[in-house]
């Protein structure tokens, strides 16, 4: 009996010991260093890409478009959408949720919106106001809170990205008016004109592939 009893007890204590000490080991890994950050010692911050500033085109020349801009006045607030006026005409602007108070801009504010125009909506991904202030809506992009790369990341261990190089790279694969539109986990998200002249919607990884997600 006693025989039996420290084989069957045997097996199951050992992995049970083992199992927290390696927990412990990995999650110590990663928060070490997000630690010694927060503690006021050099915490890389992720590597930012900034869309590239698209010129204003009037709204009566508006088109599907991943990347475009306008000018105008707030002539109308709905909750998150308002209506942007120019002398050619109105756009509907959709703000998602940043917008859902009403307050990001005010009536009769001059603004120039820059975002994704698609089925005669303009998507705003960033507003310049009056005073020059610059709203950024919608998510940050790049990796997902929590995750490997995102801790990579945040320690200084992330990839380095090179927008002028995978600009050129992008140029080289046969496409023009190359507008950054967000960064991506490993990936830029980039919006450019075919040899048709037809804009395209790029994925573009940080090792230089480019490929096409979609034609406008």
């Amino acid at each position: 009996m006693t025989t039996e009893t420290e084989t069957t007890q045997t097996p199951t204590a050992v992995p049970a010991a083992k199992r927290p000490r390696r927990r412990a080991l990995v999650v110590g890994a990663i928060a070490a260093p997000l630690a010694l950050g927060a503690a006021g010692l050099s915490l890389a911050q992720p590597a930012a890409v900034a869309p590239t500033p698209v010129a204003p085109v009037a709204v009566s020349a508006l088109a599907s478009s991943a990347a475009t801009a306008v000018k105008g006045e707030v002539a109308e607030i709905y909750g998150n959408k308002f209506v942007l006026q120019d002398a050619t005409g109105r756009a509907l602007v959709e703000t998602g949720r940043e917008g859902e108070g009403a307050t990001l801009v005010t009536k009769g504010e001059a603004v120039t919106v820059q975002g994704r125009f698609e089925k005669g909506f303009l998507r705003a991904a960033t507003i310049t106001c009056a005073d020059g202030r610059v709203v950024v809506l919608g998510p940050a992009g790049g990796p997902r809170p929590g995750g490997l790369d995102w801790a990579k990341d945040k320690v200084g261990l992330g990839p380095t990205i090179d927008v002028p190089a995978l600009t050129a790279r992008v140029e080289a694969a046969g496409y023009s008016d190359v507008r950054v539109i967000k960064r991506g986990p490993r990936h830029l998200d980039v919006a450019a004109r075919g040899a048709d002249g037809r804009e395209r919607e790029l994925h573009v990884g940080f090792d230089g592939q480019v490929r096409e997600k979609r034609t406008f």
